[in-house]
């Protein structure tokens, strides 16, 4: 007796099943019943799980944006790092299957419609970021929140372009440098030697260090 695959295994057959007919026939030539069929899921059941032919090309990116907003809203140490590691994490995902990725990439460069829905999906994973570190440090400046936001998005987007442009693999190496030095460039990285317990401490802060962050490192400092 065979079992009954998974909700997510379901979905991603769906969505295997879409990604190779649009590329194959192109995406405004291929009806859901087509999808349903070549997926060996009823018409009613593609509905359930996707609203749309463009939901399906975006499947994953709906299921990251659920999953980083359940991470982040967990707390950690440091709301720089975090946003950075949940860049690496979204990265991660793509590089695991880069051939189903590429493929992705090519059927939502060829349609108008998907590149202008890539826009939007992009964007919220940007306010994701800026809404965490407000929520993190409430004495942000809105400034320092937006642009941290947006040069993570940025760096993480162009070293996945990379991946999804080419044939070779890219490490994750390549995105953890670019946002070393963006958390660098924001005098925000963690780099430092731990002080001992009886040290007497001065305190120096880059002047391109938001005042917030400064703040959260001093009430750290001190509640440690």
């Amino acid at each position: 007796m065979s079992e009954t695959p998974s909700p997510s295994v379901a979905r991603t057959a769906v969505v295997a099943a879409a990604l190779e007919l649009f590329a194959r026939q192109g995406f405004e030539a291929t009806s859901v019943e087509q999808i349903a069929r070549a997926a060996g899921v009823s018409r009613s059941t593609f509905f359930r799980q996707f609203g749309g032919k463009e939901d399906v090309v975006f499947a994953d990116h709906e299921v990251l944006l659920d999953e980083l907003r359940e991470w982040l809203e967990r707390g950690h140490p440091n709301p720089w790092v975090a946003v950075c590691e949940a860049s690496e994490r979204v990265f991660l995902h793509f590089a695991h299957d880069p051939e189903v990725a590429r493929l992705r990439y090519q059927i939502v460069r060829q349609v108008p419609a998907l590149r202008e829905r890539e826009i939007v999906t992009v964007f919220r994973y940007e306010r994701q970021f800026d809404e965490y570190l407000r929520r993190s440090l409430p004495e942000i400046d809105p400034l320092d929140a937006v642009g941290f936001a947006a040069l993570v998005t940025a760096l993480h987007n162009h070293v996945l372009r990379r991946l999804l442009r080419g044939t070779k693999r890219v490490p994750l190496t390549a995105l953890r440098r670019a946002l070393d030095d963006a958390m660098r460039r924001y005098g925000v990285h963690p780099d430092g030697v731990a002080p001992a317990e009886d040290d007497v401490v001065v305190a120096v802060f880059p002047r391109s260090m938001p005042a917030a962050e400064m703040t959260r490192r001093v009430r750290t400092a001190l509640d440690g």
